[in-house]
């Protein structure tokens, strides 16, 4: 696989051909995913979940991430890297810039930032000063008790209609890339056609031009009751590499997510 970019995205969304997305935290699982044709990795502040036991996201700082990081990047092939700017970063200008400038310097190539259009200034100093960014709408995690919990957002016209905007507001401030987590199919449909730059969805139906999992939930590994929009890719294969191989061809073919794992 040549090397991912931002332009290697665009290229595909035009073309009308899905791109694979996978969390990745260490360079064992890096390499493993890249090896596998997982065009972009994320090194998600899931992690405080997935590997540090937490019941959320928000205990995680920056210097976890920038551990993290600097792992992944050590292994990765080809692909993108995506790295979480963690709970309270975008606080304020100030705070975000630090924060991007360290997830940067340690190995990402775009952070991504949760936050709805009121981010739009913060975006835009990021991407002036060289910092590719990928804006988060719907369910934020980073949000998760004031939303009450983890529950689909833009069921409701009216909240449809805000997220459609506020994503047309961060991809004008500069946005390279929109991630939508655990909204309606009609939602991620209506935004990635809406939007010029390549649309990523988690739980927001077949139409994105990206989808993205947690690894460990594709590995079958994640404790519980698993989201709706989760597949166990391990069932279907003999070993961990050909679980990421078949996530990576069933998202190329549309295949992945289906309508059961859709809202």
């Amino acid at each position: 696989m040549k090397t991912v970019t931002l332009s290697t995205l665009q290229a595909l969304k035009q073309a009308g051909e899905p791109f694979s997305c996978l969390t990745a935290y260490d360079a064992s699982f890096a390499r493993a995913a890249g090896e596998a044709g997982i065009e972009v990795l994320l090194v998600g502040d899931s992690l405080g979940m997935v590997l540090q036991g937490h019941v959320s996201t928000l205990p995680v700082t920056v210097e976890d991430i920038c551990y993290h990081t600097r792992c992944a990047a050590r292994g990765k092939v080809a692909s993108l890297l995506m790295v979480d700017l963690p709970f309270m970063s975008n606080s304020s200008t100030e705070r975000l810039l630090q924060d991007a400038g360290q997830l940067m310097r340690a190995g990402a190539e775009m952070v991504k930032v949760e936050g709805e259009a009121w981010m739009a200034e913060g975006i835009g100093e990021l991407t002036r000063r060289g910092v590719p960014v990928c804006a988060h709408l719907g369910l934020t995690p980073q949000s998760v008790y004031q939303l009450g919990g983890y529950k689909v957002q833009g069921r409701e016209a009216d909240r449809a209609a805000q997220i459609l905007e506020d994503a047309r507001t961060l991809a004008a401030a500069g946005a390279s890339i929109i991630l939508l987590e655990c909204v309606p199919a009609s939602l991620g449909r209506a935004v990635s056609e809406a939007l010029d730059v390549p649309v990523i969805g988690i739980g927001a139906g077949s139409d994105t031009d990206g989808q993205i999992l947690v690894m460990h939930d594709i590995l079958g590994i994640t404790p519980g009751r698993p989201p709706r929009f989760v597949k166990n890719f391990m069932a279907e294969a003999d070993d961990i590499q050909g679980a990421f191989r078949r996530y990576h061809e069933d998202v190329k073919a549309r295949r992945f997510p289906s309508e059961t794992h859709c809202f």
